[in-house]
């Protein structure tokens, strides 16, 4: 047994869609400082080929999840979660100032959460 499979399994989930987001936010928006002088053409074969590191994460994070959570939970979770590492992201790697509408956004998130788990 791996140290990840000791966890409770909302833990693991939690993790393995932590990490693929890094990838994700990475592949999406990493090439716009990184490869800001490249064809967009080399822009998409770099960040497909780390997409495919976050879709070896996401994958069996949704198939761990899915034993616990629905589908919709899941989902809510990924996006509370896909925010989380896109504001760190676009602060301290892309430069970008601290805005008012993330701490919005989140409050928003968080009311999704609260409504997507309060039925569980």
């Amino acid at each position: 047994m791996t140290a990840l499979q000791s966890l409770p399994i909302p833990l693991q989930t939690v993790l393995l869609l932590v990490a693929s987001n890094v990838f994700m936010t990475f592949a999406w928006y990493g090439h716009l400082k990184s490869l800001s002088n490249s064809p967009w053409y080399i822009a998409a074969l770099v960040s497909w080929g780390i997409a495919l590191f976050e879709y070896l994460l996401q994958v069996p994070a949704n198939r761990i999840g899915h034993t616990q959570f629905d589908v919709g939970q899941l989902k809510i979770l990924q996006e509370v979660i896909t925010l989380s590492v896109f504001v760190p992201f676009a602060v301290f790697y892309m430069g970008q100032p601290l805005k008012w509408d993330y701490l919005w956004a989140g409050l928003c998130m968080v009311g999704a959460v609260y409504f997507i788990f309060r039925g569980a």
